[in-house]
């Protein structure tokens, strides 16, 4: 942890430390929050230039020494050492019965305890202020799946998936090697090695159609293998970059999807870059966006949207009227 995050929490509860315990002795302070006495005296110092908006006379926190005592003259609100609140501690205690819940990613037990610490400080399970929470999966399948991947995972076994790839809007059945099991954004996926695709691969647990674990007992060296710790979603520079103008009303795609670059269009829209994994998936992206989007480069690409939209059109085109005949 860095010294201002260790810092920060140290002086939100410095003045309600001080308001309980006046005329303390600074190196007792310093004891108590385990800081030096010269670290203490730079917070002190700290605090005199914090206080209420327009941090005026008046408006900043005050302290008095008297000798090597402290007292708080003005405390500017910070009447009672920071605390979750009720929607804090159960947002916080959601995520961790989330991390519970998925096999492979964490110790169970770790988690448990963390959890009743939170629940704890929160006033207890039977207090006014328990945090009451709970977690619903997508659906059973679902569950039962993760649980199934789960055990494959601790034992080292494959998997056979049938999987729905939504980009190509195509199920295909494929053989992994698992390799570790984590929730993104509250959604679980499974990364492992695809034999089909040849490359590290994630699956999102609920597009999995049907599940198998095969007999075939991996490597020890390739069994809960772990990727390097950089964001799974991460797309390197290796992958193709394409270059899209977007209309004003199609602007949320550069905060929706990681783009590398945005530049303003002279008509209020913009110009951004971002790589892909499967043409596939930006060309119906694309065509999704209809009129107000449009591939610059790569050429390519930028033909197989332009035919796609004019078969599109193509097949809604009804034949002319037959005369009848006479």
């Amino acid at each position: 942890m860095s010294a201002g995050t260790e810092r920060l929490p140290r002086l939100l509860a410095l003045v309600p430390y001080l308001q309980a315990h006046p005329g303390v002795r600074v190196v007792d302070a310093a004891a108590e929050l385990d800081v030096t006495p010269a670290q203490l005296r730079k917070d002190l110092g700290l605090l005199w230039m914090c206080g209420l908006p327009g941090y005026g006379p008046g408006e900043l926190i005050d302290l008095s020494f008297e000798g090597d005592t402290v007292d708080v003259v003005f405390d500017a609100g910070m009447t009672r050492p920071l605390r979750l609140s009720r929607g804090e501690a159960g947002a916080l205690g959601v995520a961790l019965r989330a991390l519970a819940e998925v096999g492979g990613l964490v110790e169970r037990d770790v988690v448990e305890r963390a959890l009743a610490k939170v629940e704890a400080a929160a006033g207890g399970a039977s207090g006014p202020s328990a945090v009451a929470v709970g977690i619903e999966h997508g659906d059973d399948e679902s569950a039962a799946t993760t649980a199934v991947l789960a055990g494959a995972l601790a034992d080292g076994h494959p998997v056979h998936l049938r999987y729905y790839t939504a980009s190509r809007d195509d199920v295909t059945d494929r053989v992994v090697e698992p390799r570790r099991l984590l929730v993104v954004e509250g959604r679980t996926y499974l990364e492992g090695w695809c034999r089909r695709a040849e490359d590290v691969r994630l699956f999102r647990v609920d597009r999995v159609e049907d599940v198998a674990v095969l007999d075939e007992v991996l490597p020890p060296a390739e069994v809960g293998a772990q990727s390097p710790a950089a964001d799974p979603f991460d797309l390197g520079e290796g992958l193709p970059l394409a270059e899209l103008e977007l209309g004003r009303q199609h602007s949320w795609v550069a905060e929706y999807y990681p783009v590398e670059s945005t530049s303003p269009l002279d008509d209020g829209g913009l110009r951004v870059a971002l790589r892909y994994t499967d043409a596939e998936w930006l060309v119906r992206l694309v065509l999704g966006l209809g009129a107000g989007a449009r591939v610059v480069t790569p050429a390519d690409l930028a033909a197989d949207v332009a035919d796609r939209a004019r078969r599109a059109l193509a097949a809604y085109q009804l034949p002319p009227p037959s005369t009848p005949s006479t």
